[in-house]
């Protein structure tokens, strides 16, 4: 992704998923805000776009974090809220380990609290190890967690599986979680 894609993208991350306050937009309830409505909000952010451009951004974002509707006439996010959306995340059942990338700062916290959503309304998992290990690497070398997601789902805990693959859950309970040997 370019430059001036990956501008556009970082605005629409923020305020699609955290603060459409910020760009001046509304979200319905399912998270959608008009693509009209968004094109005026990166103008007004000195990052004037086309609906094709707006396209691009969309379709080049390596981690597929926006979906447009049939009609291209609505935009959103596809997880990853902070702020109140009701998600049209599927119920799935999830394959029997999934991945989590974090950094090893975090990972004392997380073995004796286990994976929580913070802010967020899911803990995101992955189902190969590059993508996990991208996540982790965002802010330090990567520590790659495995999660025993099919004990979970035995145990009766909720997956879902969002348009771009990433598995969902509230919480990952430590037992369920191991250290991936990254040699």
């Amino acid at each position: 992704m370019s430059k001036e894609l990956a501008k556009r993208s970082r605005a629409l991350s923020y305020w699609l998923r955290h603060a459409p306050e910020q760009g001046g937009l509304t979200l319905d309830p399912a998270g959608w805000a008009t693509v009209a409505d968004v094109l005026a909000a990166l103008a007004r952010e000195g990052l004037a776009t086309s609906e094709a451009v707006l396209h691009a951004v969309v379709e080049e974002n390596d981690k597929r974090r926006f979906e447009l509707s049939d009609d291209r006439s609505r935009i959103r996010a596809r997880q990853g809220h902070s702020v109140e959306v009701e998600g049209s995340w599927e119920a799935a059942a999830p394959p029997a380990v999934l991945y989590h990338g974090t950094v090893e700062r975090f990972l004392a916290a997380i073995m004796r609290e286990g994976l929580t959503k913070q802010q967020r309304h899911h803990v995101h998992l992955s189902a190969d190890f590059e993508t996990a290990m991208k996540v982790g690497a965002r802010r330090a070398e990567a520590v790659i967690l495995t999660v025993a997601a099919g004990r979970m789902a035995a145990d009766g805990h909720a997956f879902a599986l969002s348009t771009n693959g990433v598995w969902l859950t509230d919480h990952v309970p430590p037992r369920y979680l191991a250290c991936k040997d990254q040699s």
